[in-house]
């Protein structure tokens, strides 16, 4: 069995997450986890998300609790480790610790397209609700703690997922695997309690969908929040990686 390899994957809302955090799902060796952090970030924040109190208790709300799990080797044995993390939740009353145990892993993506797709599920999102600024400062701090953290963008995955997958899991130091490309549609069996809230439109994929045309248009009030995080997407974009 290959040494464990634990994936901290950061970004945040309606980026392709989801379809990532599927894509690895669909390894038979990798093991893979929804948000950790959501129901601590809830509760240590008292914000009013979609669902607030079914996440809350479903759990884990323990912040120590959920960062020595993310840390540890995965309880099915499975040598890869996927964590689907948002930025947005790592508010300061969450601990930091365990990042130098993990591998990170940036998914980005343009904050128009963000924005366009977020603001169908909840309305007037602000800069912290999309989490560019903290990812940009996550980022900052790995690199910082001597990591040399991966970029991916979204815009290439869509554009040639084969292609972007062999070059993450090169890059990643797993075995190539053509079948994170494909899964079946229906949900994961580890989804979030948030899933019928949010992933309407993954749970009808069986993979990436294709490429992106032009960036929308935004009203006024969604342009100034993109032009607010445009500077923390352009930060990161030279670092993502190439197929």
């Amino acid at each position: 069995m290959s040494a464990p390899l634990n994936i901290a994957a950061w970004s945040g809302p309606r980026n392709l997450s989801t379809a990532m955090m599927y894509a690895f799902g669909a390894r038979t060796d990798a093991a893979v986890w929804d948000e950790p952090f959501y129901a601590a970030y809830l509760e240590a924040t008292g914000l009013d998300h979609p669902m607030r109190e079914e996440i809350i208790a479903a759990g884990p709300r323990d912040a120590g609790e959920v960062a020595a799990r993310c840390a540890a080797p995965h309880p099915s044995g499975r040598p890869v480790f996927y964590q689907k993390h948002m930025t947005h939740h790592m508010v300061p009353a969450m601990p930091r610790g365990w990042f130098g145990a993990v591998t990170h892993l940036f998914l980005i993506r343009h904050p128009a397209r963000v924005l366009a797709s977020y603001a169908q599920k909840r309305e007037n999102p602000d800069l912290a609700d999309i989490g560019f600024a903290q990812q940009a400062e996550i980022f900052a701090a790995i690199r910082a703690g001597g990591q040399d953290p991966v970029v991916v963008d979204s815009h290439d995955i869509r554009d040639d997922p084969a292609g972007m997958m062999d070059a993450l899991c090169d890059r990643l130091g797993i075995a190539r695997d053509p079948g994170m490309i494909r899964w079946p549609a229906g949900g994961h069996a580890d989804d979030g309690v948030w899933a019928s809230h949010w992933y309407d439109a993954v749970h009808g994929s069986t993979g990436f969908a294709g490429a992106e045309g032009p960036l929308p248009g935004l009203p006024a009030d969604l342009q100034s929040v993109c032009d607010a995080a445009l500077p923390h997407y352009e930060a990161l974009k030279p670092f993502a990686l190439k197929a």
